[in-house]
């Protein structure tokens, strides 16, 4: 997504705007702690500011309000809705924003005040717009350092820098120092950490212009930043003076910020919305939440053309199916997936995925590294209180053939559940079947012959039930 992406534009134009007092947005003490290793019970960070809704959302814990002062542990999410705005200071003073309509995760944060180039740090920003000014940590072992984007890995050789990403689409500017911006492959796994050195593309401070990394190249490049440059929206002020502190204050619906030192008062609405950019000059658009799944279900004519088909063994979810066949088409000359049981994939006995197979069952040599896109998708959220269709907005998938391993992530969201994030990783077979199981998920799906499509069903336990769902992807 490319929501607040025109402010990134707009604070690298402005680098003299840096008095304003964003920095004393991030405000708890150099002492809070000293050490922070991957430990659930040791928090790593804290909230200093929140703007509109926001929330928190940890395994085996209620979904949370973000408040200021709210503790942050390793593999927490910060969620934010169209109005939310996080900012976190971590325990080695590394100070991160997350901007509206946004999804991080806070994978790892080993942090060693007493040898901080022992450091280990990683956070995933599953979508939208964050903003890092790296601390001790990162500065000191920048090899392990590491945030992952749905579809490409970033290390840092400097210390501030602004993400938008979105399922399919990664973009970077620098407002200091360097990042190192790379596509996943055999050489830059998403389970690893510091920046890769294959197919990446260096961004300084100096160069005044963005990393981009969409379906249209393979390869990330680097495009000229935008010339038009606008002001500050009124929720994103510039981080400056990191140690000048500030005190909060709320007044009705807004909450204003005191710069301790210079006594300079910016007032920020709580209820800002900061509507989305198209990069470059052009009209402001409407924010776009993308969903996977067809408001109707697809003809059997148009899936019937696909290699790569789900059939229900049963009737499934009756009027909310989106994406299957009945048994009898999608056996029309493919054969069954996974396995040779009668029943050997789908959630609950439900489904099998079927697929072309022609030219046997191995898949074709020389395939390399694919990225796959998400065609379509559908998900269930069931529970005590029944079965409701969740929206999919996000999907990554890819496959390693040289390695023979693959990688994918899910956004789905629900107003019972929240934002859900999928992810899995493992090894893909001769035969293009692979899978993943865990004490809380599973997943099972195959590729086409020709690596030209893929599909999958999943299924993660939550604390209020389960969602489950199949997905079909082309190659991009």
């Amino acid at each position: 997504m490319n929501s607040g992406f025109h402010s990134i534009i707009s604070t690298a134009g402005r680098r003299a705007t840096r008095l304003m007092g964003i920095t004393a947005l991030f405000v708890f003490g150099h002492g809070a702690a000293t050490s922070a290793h991957a430990d659930e019970l040791a928090g790593v960070g804290k909230v200093s500011l929140v703007l509109g809704k926001a929330y928190l959302e940890s395994a085996g814990k209620p979904r949370q309000l973000i408040r200021s002062g709210t503790e942050i542990h390793v593999n927490d999410q910060i969620v934010t809705e169209a109005n939310g705005h996080v900012h976190i200071r971590f325990v080695d003073s590394a100070l991160v924003s997350v901007r509206p309509d946004s999804l991080l995760e806070i994978v790892r944060y080993d942090y060693d005040a007493h040898n901080p180039t022992q450091s280990s740090i990683k956070l995933n920003l599953v979508e939208g717009v964050t903003r890092a000014i790296s601390g001790d940590g990162a500065r000191s072992a920048r090899e392990r350092f590491r945030l992952n984007t749905p579809i490409a890995a970033i290390g840092v050789r400097g210390t501030d820098f602004v993400v938008s990403a979105t399922g399919q689409s990664v973009r970077a500017l620098v407002n200091e120092g360097a990042i190192v911006l790379a596509p996943y492959s055999s050489e830059c796994l998403a389970i690893a950490f510091g920046p890769c050195a294959v197919n990446a593309v260096e961004l300084t401070q100096e160069s005044l212009q963005v990393v981009q990394l969409d379906g249209s190249t393979p390869l990330p490049r680097l495009v000229p930043a935008p010339d038009e440059r606008g002001p500050l929206t009124r929720e994103e002020v510039e981080i400056a003076d990191v140690d000048s502190g500030a005190e909060e204050k709320t007044v009705g619906t807004g909450v204003y910020l005191e710069t301790v030192t210079s006594r300079r008062v910016t007032e920020v609405a709580s209820n800002t919305v900061v509507p989305p950019v198209k990069p470059g000059p052009g009209p402001v658009t409407p924010p776009v939440i993308r969903d996977y799944t067809p408001s109707a279900g697809v003809a059997s004519s148009a899936l019937l053309g696909q290699q790569m088909v789900w059939g229900r063994w049963t009737e499934g979810q009756g009027a909310n199916e989106r994406i299957t066949l009945a048994l009898n088409e999608a056996q029309q000359g493919r054969a069954v997936t996974i396995s040779g049981s009668a029943k050997p994939v789908g959630f609950g006995n439900e489904y099998g995925l079927f697929r072309v197979e022609t030219d046997g069952t191995r898949v074709a040599a020389g395939l390399g590294v694919v990225t796959f896109g998400l065609d379509t998708a559908q998900a269930f959220f069931h529970s005590e209180t029944g079965v409701v269709a969740m929206q999919v907005n996000s999907g990554s998938l890819s496959v390693d053939f040289n390695q023979n391993n693959f990688s994918t992530q899910l956004g789905l969201n629900h107003a019972t559940t929240g934002r859900v994030d999928f992810s899995a990783a493992g090894r893909i077979s001769d035969g293009g079947y692979f899978h993943n199981n865990t004490d809380t998920q599973t997943m099972a799906g195959a590729v086409s012959i020709d690596g030209a499509e893929a599909g999958y069903y999943f299924e993660k336990q939550l604390n209020s039930g389960s969602v489950k769902g199949l997905t079909l992807w082309d190659k991009q």
